[in-house]
């Protein structure tokens, strides 16, 4: 007997903007080898970001006011008077500047930016305001690479999720299958909001009449456009319906080869710290790497590879033969990668 909420058939909407169109049919989808025992016992975090999307002026908003005041957040009224929010919102900006890298903890209490924030958005920082999307991608990339508290929903969805379309019902029973798996008690509620601001970090929410709520495009990731709506679907007899997303799974000249290798970088001094060599498929489809973080497609990988000896400057090279495919390091980077980021203007079709 099957349950009588089992979505019953998949209607295709075909969806198109910027010029963008999405199928999510024909579309391979390669699982990566995971350490099980190792997943589980790894620190996720469900909460934390109070259900909200981090939204654009809240970064800049928090690295001046710790940049003032490390010990801003100690006194959570004056906080809110500072960013000019209420309470759940200055615990949701507080989250989201250590996950996103711009302020971490001190050890004398309160928050230190990060190295990262002074580049980003310093007095001579690179993108103070947020304007260039290379900035937004390196975010992605922060708040989808945690190791020691990775947000769950970002590291399952873009790292294990094998479907190629995403929906509220699945994923949510996935999730709770996950939560179980891993011995931790949490209600459909705080399941259905983790995915919620996940969903919405990266695509605006609509009204009912299907507009685009203006408010919402306070998220920056949303110009991304890392998910992308391609249907809908009938849950049940009683006609209810579920948006179906899906993972723009192309190629993406946005990430300039040199914010490609400083990600390709910080994947390999994480995993593989020592090792002087990783394989296609590490970069590829290896959990956190820049394959499946930026959901690149094989082809766009290979040409990013087949040209990293110049783009390095010598740091990296690719060897491909019939029997093995890898990435050798040649050398340790002698300058600052994230520096090399915006050095020249970014530029593409």
């Amino acid at each position: 007997m099957f349950p009588a909420n089992l979505p019953m058939r998949v209607n295709f909407i075909p969806i198109q903007r910027y010029n963008r169109s999405v199928s999510i049919q024909n579309i391979g989808v390669v699982a990566p080898q995971v350490d099980q025992l190792r997943y589980i016992k790894m620190n996720f975090r469900f909460s934390g970001h109070e259900s909200f999307p981090c939204r654009y002026t809240w970064l800049p908003k928090v690295y001046r006011l710790l940049k003032e005041d490390s010990k801003a957040f100690s006194d959570e009224e004056a906080a809110m008077v500072a960013l000019g929010v209420g309470k759940n919102m200055v615990r949701s900006i507080r989250f989201w500047a250590q996950v996103t890298d711009i302020a971490k903890p001190s050890p004398e209490g309160g928050y230190l930016v990060t190295e990262f924030a002074d580049s980003i958005f310093g007095d001579d920082g690179h993108d103070p305001f947020l304007e260039d999307i290379r900035t937004l991608w390196l975010l992605h990339w922060k708040m989808s690479t945690q190791v020691t508290e990775p947000l769950f929903a970002w590291d399952y969805l873009l790292n294990r999720w094998q479907h190629p379309e995403i929906t509220r019902f699945d994923v949510i029973a996935a999730f709770k299958r996950e939560a179980a798996r891993m011995e931790r008690k949490l209600s459909h509620v705080t399941l259905e909001q983790h995915f919620d601001t996940f969903l919405h970090t990266y695509v605006p929410t609509r009204s009912r009449k299907g507009e685009i709520l203006e408010d919402n495009l306070d998220s920056p990731l949303v110009e991304l456009e890392l998910i992308q709506r391609v249907g809908e679907r009938k849950l049940d007899k009683g006609g209810r319906h579920e948006v179906i997303f899906a993972f723009r799974r192309e190629s993406k000249p946005e990430i300039s080869p040199q914010l490609f290798l400083y990600c390709l970088n910080d994947f390999w001094e994480k995993h593989r710290p020592g090792e002087l060599t990783l394989s296609f498929r590490d970069v590829s489809v290896g959990h956190g790497s820049p394959g499946q973080v930026f959901k690149l497609p094989e082809r766009d990988l290979k040409e990013r590879l087949d040209s990293i000896k110049i783009d390095s400057s010598g740091i990296f090279d690719y060897q491909e033969s019939a029997a093995l495919q890898q990435v050798l390091r040649l050398r340790d980077c002698d300058g600052d990668l994230l520096d090399s980021v915006y050095v020249t203007e970014l530029s593409y079709a």
